[in-house]
C-alpha cells in the first residue's frame, strides 16, 4: 500500500509540474505576442517628443489622452472609419454567400470533373498573389473600375479565396447524408436543403470565414494603396499613414490611430472565439 500511495504522488508531482511547465510557457508567449500591443497603447498616450526619448518611458506622465481625439480633428478619421466598415462589410456578405455556396457544391453536389477541378482549386494556393497583380489591374484599368471601391470588393464573391472554399467543403463533407437524404424525401429543393439545413449547421464554419475575412479586409493596406487615389475613399490602411509628411512622422498619432483601428478587430474576436474554435476543430474531422 506504501508503495502505491508513493508511485501516486510521484504521478500526481509529475502532473502538477507539467501542467505548471505548460502554463509558464503559455504566459510567456502570451506576454510576446502582447508585448507590441502594449507599446501601442504606451506610445499612443504621449507627446511628440516622448515617443522618442531615451531611454524608453513605458508609463507616461501625464498621459495624453487628447491624441484619440486630434486623430479626428487633423484628417478626416471617422471617414477612414466608415469607409472601410462598408467596403469590409460588404466584401464579407459575398465572401461568406460565394464561399459556403462553392463550397457545398464540391461537397454534396455531383457534376462532371468536380474533383479534377477541386484539385486545380486547391494548386493556386501556390501561386503567389504578387505573379496576378499586374494581370488583375490592367483588367479592372480598362473595365474602369480603378479608384474606385469595386476591385476591393467583386473579388470577395468568387469564393473569397481558396481557404474559404475548402474550409467550407471540409465542413459539409462532416454532416451526415441522411438530413439531407430524409429533406428530398420530403420534396425539398437542393436550394432548400442549403438554406434551410446546411447553412444552420455550418455556423461554426461560416464565423471562422467571416472572422478571419473581416481580418483580412480590415486590414487590408495592399489593395486600396494600388487601386485608390482618392484619399476620400481610404480605409482605415491607408488613412493611418497620412499621419506622417516629408519632414515629420508623427508616430504618437500614428500608434493612437492604429489602437482605435484595431479594436473593433479584437472584440470581433473575443465575441466569435468559441465559433471561431470549433469551426476550425471540427473541419478535419472528415476528409
Amino acid at each position: 500500500m506504501n508503495a502505491e500511495r508513493m508511485v501516486g504522488r510521484s504521478l500526481t508531482s509529475e502532473r502538477w509540474f507539467g501542467r505548471a511547465w505548460g502554463l509558464a510557457l503559455l504566459v510567456l508567449l502570451s506576454a510576446l505576442f502582447i508585448l507590441p500591443l502594449l507599446i501601442t497603447a504606451s506610445d499612443s498616450m504621449k507627446d511628440f517628443m516622448g515617443v522618442y526619448a531615451m531611454p524608453r518611458i513605458w508609463i507616461p506622465r501625464p498621459p495624453h489622452f487628447e491624441n484619440f481625439l486630434h486623430i479626428f480633428t487633423m484628417m478626416p478619421f471617422h471617414r477612414f472609419f466608415l469607409n472601410t466598415l462598408c467596403i469590409t462589410s460588404l466584401a464579407l456578405f459575398g465572401q461568406a454567400i460565394t464561399a459556403s455556396l462553392v463550397g457545398y457544391s464540391f461537397a454534396r453536389l455531383r457534376w462532371p470533373f468536380r474533383d479534377a477541378l477541386f484539385v486545380v482549386l486547391l494548386s493556386t494556393i501556390m501561386l503567389p498573389p504578387q505573379v496576378t497583380l499586374i494581370p488583375v489591374f490592367i483588367m479592372f484599368n480598362q473595365i474602369g473600375w480603378v479608384d474606385t471601391w469595386l476591385p476591393l470588393i467583386v473579388p470577395a464573391y468568387f469564393g473569397g479565396g481558396v481557404f474559404n472554399i475548402f474550409l467550407m467543403r471540409q465542413f459539409f463533407k462532416t454532416i451526415p447524408l441522411d438530413l439531407e437524404e430524409a429533406a428530398q424525401i420530403d420534396g425539398c429543393s437542393t436550394l432548400r436543403i442549403f438554406a434551410t439545413i446546411m447553412v444552420p449547421l455550418a455556423k461554426p464554419a461560416v464565423a471562422t470565414i467571416c472572422v478571419l475575412g473581416f481580418i483580412g479586409h480590415w486590414n487590408d493596406f495592399q489593395n486600396p494603396l494600388i487601386y485608390l487615389s482618392d484619399y476620400l475613399k481610404y480605409p482605415i490602411s491607408l488613412g493611418i499613414w497620412m499621419f506622417r509628411s516629408a519632414e515629420v512622422i508623427y508616430a504618437h498619432y500614428i500608434m493612437a490611430a492604429s489602437l482605435v483601428a484595431v479594436l473593433p478587430v479584437i472584440v470581433l474576436f473575443f465575441a466569435a472565439q468559441q465559433y471561431f474554435v470549433k469551426g476550425i476543430v471540427l473541419t478535419g474531422i472528415k476528409g
